[in-house]
């Protein structure tokens, strides 16, 4: 009989390391679990649009805004000015109205999104304080206050110039 064999064979199960080595796998699994549910639970599901159902039916009126802007043959130019401001000036000719919207769309939480309205200056560019954002690569749209016309582009926060409304 092998003297070894027989002094581990004295020893009480819980004081050998092997089936506590082959017990921690399934502990670490079981503790991972519960740390991926209250991860789970704690945070949102960062759906982009909680409505995307009727943003899906409403895509028509939406692609009719863009059409709408090329008729006019709109492009724009916005600026993002160190003093937190930006500026927006028109390459092309604009109906005259005394302020836009612009949003920034967050790539992947609707939460993020911002929403700024730029005041016509009296040189005829727009301007209005940026909220601060975070570094993204955002979609940028620009429409008037009616809704009649859209333009669109992504913008990556380390450009300061952002041109919406180019030829394809």
């Amino acid at each position: 009989m092998n003297v070894s064999a027989h002094s581990d064979a004295a020893v009480p199960w819980y004081r050998q390391r092997w089936p506590w080595l082959l017990m921690a796998g399934p502990a670490i699994v079981v503790v991972a679990g519960f740390v991926t549910l209250g991860l789970a639970i704690r945070s949102a599901d960062g759906l982009v649009a909680d409505d995307y159902y009727k943003q899906g039916k409403a895509i028509n009126m939406t692609l009719n805004r863009d059409a709408r802007a090329r008729e006019l043959g709109l492009r724009a130019r916005i600026s993002m000015m160190q003093d937190g401001l930006v500026s927006l000036t028109f390459d092309s000719a604009v109906p005259p109205v005394s302020q836009l919207r612009l949003t920034l769309h967050h790539p992947t939480r609707s939460g993020f999104d911002r929403e700024v309205t730029l005041a016509r200056t009296p040189d005829g560019s727009y301007r209005a304080a940026m909220p601060a954002i975070d570094a993204a690569r955002w979609t940028i749209t620009l429409d008037d206050q009616s809704g009649a016309w859209r333009l669109t582009g992504d913008w990556a926060t380390d450009s300061g110039t952002i041109e919406l409304g180019k030829a394809p």
